[in-house]
């Protein structure tokens, strides 16, 4: 498992941070902070993998946090989950070792699509060596490359009403479901309508891109389940 730290001011915010992590296999919360000194003492506890970290706290900055827990010698990575979109600090976050900078609001399939990269990354340094020995170049390009986020899954020419971030939205929760989904659980993982979804859904199908099945309830009215079918 990967223990996770959630830091945000925002108890409300924090809390569904938490929900989020904790519906991706493998990821475990393993405490919230909502402070930069909370944050730090609970890093300092140890066994902490990776920070989701607020860059506006009541006592500092996530970079000053950052930049503290380096010095100190803590190596957990961080994720930024700010609303802060100055590209002054992204680059300062770039420069820190921050491995995403995810700008908020964001949706649960945006974050899950960080979280698996990031799984991606530790399952690659592990099989390279677990963090020992020296690595070969094609060895250092998988670790790399693994950090990189799903490409765009979206389609050119879209018909009119179609825009491309919610054709990749959708795809993307597709994309990563273990189980075909209906128009209505899309809608709840997107924050979209149902009828927006199923309008995009259809297209989708359409296309190719997605693969329908019909599934039977006690109403005799079958149910549209959609799974993504594209490589």
């Amino acid at each position: 498992m990967i223990d996770v730290l959630v830091v945000d001011d925002d108890f409300r915010v924090a809390e569904i941070n938490a929900r989020y992590v904790g519906r991706v296999p493998g990821f475990r919360v393993a405490a919230r902070a909502h402070s930069a000194a909370q944050a730090l003492a609970a890093v300092q506890r140890g066994g902490i993998d990776l920070v989701l970290l607020d860059h506006y706290l009541p006592d500092g900055t996530g970079l000053e946090l950052v930049h503290r827990m380096r010095e100190q010698g803590h190596g957990a990575d961080v994720i930024m989950i700010t609303a802060d979109g100055d590209v002054a600090t992204i680059q300062a976050a770039m420069r820190l070792g921050a491995l995403h900078y995810l700008v908020k609001p964001f949706t649960f399939a945006a974050l899950h699509t960080r979280l698996e990269s990031y799984a991606a990354l530790c399952r690659t340094v592990e099989r390279v060596g677990g963090g020992r020995g020296i690595a070969v170049q094609e060895q250092v390009d998988r670790i790399f490359s693994a950090l990189r986020t799903t490409p765009a899954l979206a389609s050119p020419g879209l018909p009119s009403g179609h825009s491309e971030p919610t054709t990749e939205l959708i795809c993307r929760v597709l994309h990563h479901a273990d189980h075909p989904l209906s128009a209505h659980e899309v809608a709840a993982e997107t924050g979209l309508s149902r009828s927006t979804a199923q309008r995009y859904l259809r297209r989708l199908e359409q296309s190719g891109r997605l693969r329908l099945s019909l599934k039977y309830g006690d109403t005799g009215r079958p149910e549209h389940r959609y799974a993504w079918v594209a490589p």
